[in-house]
């Protein structure tokens, strides 16, 4: 079986261009700063407009470039950090969580959701939360909680909002939690989604799904939703998914 020679494929025209922007974004321009319109970039560097957009989508991807509605293309300032541990932490909403609860409905959730939880046709809980860091949203989740998991749940006390989704998490941690199971992804920022996260819809995202496991199950499911742009994920023994900020810069 032959050996493919990568030294003879050659670099792609967007490739070139995108090392020739990063080495500009560098020298001539400065966090928060606006890029030239796409026309005078093209021109600029002697490329096709197809061509250039593909180097900034990447450079978007790789956290040096943010789309901003209403403003055009800047240079993004550098990525926070989004530890991902593997170990056991708590459950959702307990001391020291820094997601902020939005609301809470019964609604039904996606096929996937739904297999994971055991909950056939039923309804979940559905909490909303979103994340903050130097007052800049970097997150968005939904807490799926499959009505077994909070039986004694009043909607008298909580009927609806941030009241209901504390509610519902307190009742939550009345179970034990036996560990949780994490996996990242990426995606693309979907309607909803980019409107929380002051994105474009298609934007580059970071897609975290957590199980918590309770009496052999999946008693909730958390998909929680990361700014690509700004996120930078790192890999440690801390549990659950911490931001922190990174002092430098580095590739994606």
């Amino acid at each position: 079986m032959g050996t493919t020679q990568l030294e003879s494929v050659p670099e792609p025209k967007y490739w070139h261009l995108k090392t020739v922007l990063s080495e500009a974004l560098d020298t001539e321009f400065t966090v928060g700063e606006i890029l030239p319109n796409e026309r005078d970039l093209a021109a600029r560097f002697g490329v096709a407009r197809a061509t250039l957009r593909q180097a900034l989508e990447q450079l978007e991807l790789e956290g040096r470039l943010q789309r901003r509605r209403g403003v055009g293309t800047t240079v993004a300032p550098p990525r926070v950090g989004v530890a991902v541990g593997t170990e056991q932490h708590a459950w959702p909403g307990a001391a020291g969580d820094v997601w902020q609860p939005v609301d809470c409905a019964l609604e039904m959730p996606p096929a996937a959701v739904a297999a994971a939880l055991e909950t056939g046709e039923q309804p979940v809980h559905t909490v909303r939360r979103s994340r903050t860091t130097h007052g800049q949203p970097v997150a968005a989740e939904l807490l799926y909680i499959a009505p077994s998991s909070v039986p004694e749940l009043s909607a008298i006390d909580a009927p609806a909002g941030a009241a209901r989704a504390r509610a519902v998490l307190r009742e939550l941690h009345r179970l034990e939690l036996e560990g949780q199971e994490n996996a990242v992804e990426l995606g693309s920022a979907r309607a909803d989604d980019a409107k929380e996260l002051d994105r474009l819809p298609g934007a580059p995202v970071l897609v975290v799904t957590t199980r918590y496991l309770a009496d052999g199950r999946t008693a909730a499911l958390s998909v929680a939703t990361y700014r690509a742009d700004t996120c930078r994920l790192t890999f440690g023994d801390s549990g659950g998914v911490e931001i922190h900020q990174d002092p430098e810069r580095r590739a994606s």
